[in-house]
């Protein structure tokens, strides 16, 4: 899954970035509301980490922004404000949860957890096909229930393929999902990931990571 973070203070952002990518999250990171506002209009992100001042445009606007764009994204924003009024004013512009700093990552982990299974996009945390199954919590998964050891960006992609089983899934909407905007579009990350991923999620008996030619790929058990 892939998160935008936009907030200034460039330690947190750096300590969030590497903690959620050791949870399998591609991570982007914008440092103003100027360009978190366009980075999370353009993109497809799976959820929102939004600070309430920014330089350029402050987080209440970009929240507005985003709703006005008809983007459900759900949104976390992190204040240093305890005023009741002003977390309620964000709820109102469309965000979905409000956290104060400093705050553990444990509990922001927690909470974008709970946030992901909301049924807007039910997140479910454990997944299955065939014989594999993915836990989204403990980061495990097992065939014939026998750990299989996966990268981190390994795990995210079948994550991804999991939670669309049964349909096409392109190229492109893997790089948004997967990885973060500083990855090459143009390298053979996608292709080499998935070549690694069928060699360890596939059986002689039954093969579940399948090519579409022209159109890109999908996990599915064919008959």
């Amino acid at each position: 899954m892939r998160l935008l973070i936009v907030e200034n203070d460039e330690s947190l952002t750096e300590q969030l970035k590497k903690k959620l990518e050791s949870q399998s999250f591609a991570v982007d990171i914008a440092n103003n509301g100027d360009d978190g506002s366009y980075m999370a209009r353009v993109n497809d992100y799976d959820l929102i980490i939004l600070s309430d001042i920014l330089p350029k445009k402050m987080g209440k606007e970009v929240c507005k922004d985003i709703r006005d764009a008809n983007k459900t994204t759900p949104i976390i924003v992190i204040s240093e404000t305890t005023n009741i009024q002003e977390k309620i004013s964000f709820l109102h512009e469309g965000a979905d949860d409000h956290i104060i700093k400093p705050f553990s990552f444990d509990e922001i982990l927690a909470r974008i957890q709970i946030i992901l299974r909301r049924p807007r996009i039910l997140h479910k945390p454990v997944l299955d096909i065939d014989v594999v199954k993915l836990d989204s919590y403990s980061q495990l998964v097992t065939r014939n229930e026998k750990r299989i050891y996966l990268t981190r960006k390994e795990f995210a992609l079948l994550e991804y393929l999991m939670r669309n089983k049964g349909a096409v899934v392109s190229r492109s909407m893997i790089m948004e999902h997967v990885w973060d905007e500083e990855t090459d579009p143009f390298s053979n990350t996608v292709e080499s990931h998935i070549l690694n991923l069928r060699k360890k999620i596939d059986s002689k008996r039954r093969r579940l990571i399948h090519n579409v030619p022209g159109r890109g790929y999908k996990i599915d058990v064919l008959k």
